[in-house]
């Protein structure tokens, strides 16, 4: 598999100018952060995990594979199938009937089957909820399609929306609402796609709205940022990916609010004091970083390469948004992900899980990068 071969390290030295986001230095490890050592007890949780690791296996019939108990991103494993403009009635059928057929993993493991080891929980650890049965797995097909998958495919897999307009519905030919998106049960919207970017012609600013209107009304928000390649090449590649971060989590204008407002002085005064942020809440966000050069191309980043950026993207949230935000949000990688490489590129601690393009059209390839889940070690 061919590897985009430019390294990312020459892009955290050299000199700043001053109105250029600096560059972390990163430590690799999210559980490194002060706050979230002091937040969390590793002591504790490093021990049971060993335990489990040392007595349970995730199946009988997969021998080796260890449950996953955590994650650079708090929440679960989260595969994202990206359907694009593909398929037809009949394919589609033959698809969710490959899905609904597909025998997906569980992601940790399910304290319900085994109470035996309930007795090295603290008391904190005790409620299921906090460990789910299986990763978190969404298809988005075109959206006419989207009533036949939804009606059609297993509960297991939710299904997402691969585009929404920046507000209600109207006279916006060719638009989808997110009331739409919702009337038809989906969950998620994928933004700020590289096609979207780069043929659409979709600016920062146009996805940090869709993303800030798509939240409000509870829909999920797939964010994608990646760079091109001659980004890449020329160094850029943090610049670019903080700049569509900013888009997403930046400040706003804010003439909706002010508009509300009365008096002009007042007005001034909430714009200089009150930052309004595309994306009110991380709850129900994950972040695809896809560099564009390895979308469709056959070339994928290695293993190394994705984590770099997954790092400093988190590292970009601990200081922008907050420690907490980087600590829980899921940070995914998309491009020319298959069931070959899929393994390797999960068991990197900051790569929660994939956004895949062509290899979801394929059912049990899909299954199978689904299931590298289990490629992700227990936290040490």
């Amino acid at each position: 598999m061919a590897v985009a071969s430019t390294s990312l390290a020459s892009q955290m030295s050299g000199p700043k100018s001053a109105t250029s986001i600096s560059c972390p230095q990163f430590s690799g490890l999210r559980k490194s952060f002060s706050k979230l050592d002091n937040s969390v007890s590793f002591s504790t949780s490093q021990a049971f995990f060993q335990t489990v690791d040392s007595h349970l296996r995730l199946s009988a019939d997969r021998k080796g594979c260890r449950a996953v108990v955590a994650m650079a991103g708090s929440g679960k494993f989260f595969v994202g199938g990206n359907w694009k403009c593909n398929g037809t009635k009949d394919s589609i059928s033959k698809l969710v009937s490959d899905l609904n057929n597909a025998q997906l993993e569980s992601d940790v493991v399910h304290l319900n089957k085994n109470k035996n080891i309930l007795y090295l929980l603290p008391q904190m650890l005790m409620q299921e909820s906090a460990f789910g049965k299986f990763p978190d797995v969404v298809v988005a097909p075109p959206f006419l399609y989207i009533d036949q998958v939804k009606n059609s495919l297993t509960d297991r897999i939710e299904v997402s929306a691969q585009n929404c307009w920046t507000g209600k519905g109207g006279a916006f030919t060719g638009e989808i609402s997110v009331e739409q998106v919702k009337d038809l049960g989906c969950k998620w919207v994928i933004l700020g796609h590289s096609e979207r970017r780069h043929v659409i012609g979709e600016n920062d600013e146009f996805i940090g709205k869709k993303a800030a209107y798509a939240l409000s009304q509870g829909v999920g928000v797939i964010a994608c940022i990646g760079e091109l390649l001659q980004e890449r090449e020329a160094g850029k590649t943090f610049d670019v990916c903080f700049q569509q971060l900013k888009a997403f989590a930046g400040r706003q204008n804010v003439e909706n609010l002010s508009s509300q407002l009365v008096g002009y002085y007042f007005t001034l005064l909430v714009e200089d004091s009150i930052p309004t942020y595309a994306i009110p809440s991380w709850d129900n966000v994950v972040i695809a970083y896809e560099p564009v050069w390895a979308i469709g191309t056959g070339k994928v980043a290695s293993p190394e390469q994705a984590q770099e950026v997954h790092v400093a993207v988190r590292d970009w949230l601990t200081k922008n948004v907050s420690a907490e935000v980087a600590s829980k949000t899921r940070i995914i990688y998309g491009g020319s992900v298959n069931g070959s490489n899929s393994s390797d590129l999960a068991k990197k601690e900051d790569i929660d899980g994939f956004l895949v393009g062509g290899a979801s059209l394929k059912g049990p390839e899909f299954a199978t990068i689904v299931n590298s889940v289990t490629a992700k070690k227990v936290a040490a």
